[in-house]
């Protein structure tokens, strides 16, 4: 297995951070190898996703993910900024995790397909994400 960890900078306030290049430039020096490529988040507070990014979609993300989990005082965890009970919440319905398919040492997605780390939590503003390659 070929693992590595990204530092990725999500900054002071609610961020979906493409990582597709990221994954690209890892998965290079696995060309002509097919796969499986895990993505890991080790946070209590951010989750990852595949979806389109440049049109929209990241922000209707964070907009749902508002409305579902307002930043208020409804929380029953509330160490942090207020509301920080909800980023605890996040990685049960945006997941810490996924697999992607390796075709030729590439991530299979589709046309409009980019891996995302979505991050709620102001209060840290810098996330580890793990990528391992497992060849098939």
């Amino acid at each position: 297995m070929h693992s590595e960890e990204l530092e990725v900078r999500t900054g002071a306030s609610e961020a979906v951070v493409d990582l597709t290049r990221q994954v690209s430039e890892f998965l290079a020096e696995h060309r002509g190898e097919d796969g499986l490529l895990h993505v890991w988040v080790p946070h209590a507070t951010a989750g990852l996703a595949v979806l389109e990014t440049g049109a929209g979609s990241d922000e209707d993300l964070l907009v749902a993910l508002r409305d579902l989990l307002p930043a208020d005082d409804r929380w029953t965890h509330r160490h942090g900024s207020p509301g920080h009970g909800r980023d605890h919440v996040l990685p049960a319905l945006i997941a810490p995790s996924m697999s992607v398919p390796v075709l030729d040492g590439r991530p299979a997605l589709g046309t409009w397909q980019s891996v995302c780390l979505v991050d709620t939590n102001g209060d840290n503003p810098v996330r580890k994400v793990r990528l391992s390659f497992l060849r098939g």
